[in-house]
């Protein structure tokens, strides 16, 4: 008997009608012959009707009592599904976060799972369940609720994939599988019928919403076989795996964007060692994750230097900085907001000179300037305004000859989690 992990997304069961054809779903999937365990999110905007509420009331809630409130949209999920399935038949337990045997660290928002005991949830299977799981959500050592983070129901479904050994996992989202950028934004981006996971680690970090990043470390650090495909849909996904066949002449693979982006400039910094060190260690003690760094020429013993932090982050960063101020003294501060990254990724790129040179040219070919510039070995990510990124990322998609005339399913709106 194969174990499968099916994950899925609060669009997929944002309403009764969606509900009923995920549990018609997974009951098949049993009858095919497989222990099925389901990782579930919020329903549609659920999560984000209970942010609004909270703010509401307390424009600064504490962290921990977020993840009180956060939770609680999973659990209406994971026990409505479960209803569902014994209302077509099946037979179905339902497991929040901490009963399934999530153990996480104690960030709250952004946890990481330090292990599972899935002792529970084999103990379902053995008895024929389908075990329902909440994403999203674990416990600390404490005994405190916590979240993973958005995008933290991809992370728990192949978590459990991992420590439950599962044959596969497989991602049901609201597209087919994994294009080559948002086909949203393009309507004819072509979809991959695999990646390799570095390619896919590269999209998802840099914004493609199909896959959470630490999902993706998770599947490539204990090679779990992982699938994105519909919900709305039976067609063949994308298989994500170590390494992919490359097209013949294709270099670049996708195109992602990170609509959420600010910049922030720390301006006339004494040119002394341990600068950079002692900033961006305060702002990784506040957790806040940064991402492009430059640092222009030093004048007199002074130099500027400018980072990006997700927009979200933008005032917790500033507020950090102006407290370090006597650790490391600066005249000013800026910071830009309403900034997009958009990037390109391929695994050929290495080997493929001037791939950056396209990248530029088909920018400036629209009219728009490139504020902050990062590269590795198979990526380029530029930073620009938000106004004409749709205009960019279809110049870019033609650029890397990835349009296609097939036709792109969109089931419904994207997911949350």
């Amino acid at each position: 008997m194969s174990l499968v992990v099916m994950k899925f997304g609060g669009s997929s069961v944002g309403t009764p009608e969606r509900m009923q054809r995920v549990a018609k779903r997974i009951i098949e999937k049993q009858q095919e012959g497989n222990a099925v365990v389901v990782v579930v999110s919020a329903m549609g905007d659920t999560t984000d009707d209970l942010i609004d509420q909270s703010k509401t009331l307390n424009p600064n809630p504490p962290a921990r009592e977020m993840d009180m409130l956060m939770t609680v949209g999973e659990q209406i999920s994971i026990a409505l599904l479960s209803m569902t399935v014994h209302g077509l038949g099946g037979k179905a337990v339902s497991f929040t976060g901490w009963q399934a045997g999530m153990r996480t660290d104690a960030v709250h928002g952004k946890a990481k799972i330090i292990d599972i005991d899935g002792s529970r949830v084999f103990k379902a299977l053995k008895e024929g369940n389908v075990a329902i799981v909440a994403g999203f959500q674990g416990t600390s050592e404490e005994g405190d609720i916590t979240t993973l983070g958005r995008g933290g129901s991809d992370t728990t479904a192949v978590a459990l994939a991992a420590a439950l050994k599962a044959d596969v996992c497989e991602i049901y989202t609201d597209v087919d599988g994994v294009y080559s950028t948002d086909p949203r934004v393009v309507k004819n981006a072509r979809k991959l019928e695999e990646i390799s996971y570095d390619e896919m680690l590269e999209l998802a970090h840099l914004g493609a919403a199909v896959l959470h990043p630490r999902a993706v470390e998770y599947a490539k650090h204990n090679n779990v076989r992982l699938v994105v495909r519909s919900s709305f849909t039976y067609n063949e996904g994308t298989s994500v795996k170590e390494e992919a066949v490359m097209e013949q002449g294709v270099v670049v693979r996708g195109i992602a964007f990170d609509k959420n982006v600010a910049r922030i400039s720390i301006l006339g910094v004494e040119d002394v060692p341990g600068v950079l060190a002692n900033v961006f260690g305060a702002l990784a003690a506040e957790s806040i994750d940064v991402d492009i760094i430059v640092q222009s020429g030093v004048a007199d013993g002074k130099a500027d230097f400018s980072f990006t932090v997700s927009g979200d982050d933008r005032e917790r960063a500033i507020a950090v900085i102006e407290n370090n101020r006597a650790e490391v003294p600066f005249r000013e501060t800026n910071s830009e907001s309403g900034l997009v990254k958009v990037s390109i990724v391929g695994a050929g790129m290495v080997s493929n000179p001037g791939v950056a040179a396209t990248m530029f040219k088909a920018i400036s070919s629209i009219g728009v300037s490139i504020k902050m510039v990062s590269t590795s070995e198979i990526k380029v990510s530029c930073v620009i305004n938000s106004e004409p990124l749709a205009d960019v990322v279809r110049a870019l998609h033609t650029a890397y000859g990835l349009d296609t005339t097939e036709q792109v399913f969109v089931g419904g709106p994207s997911e949350r989690r």
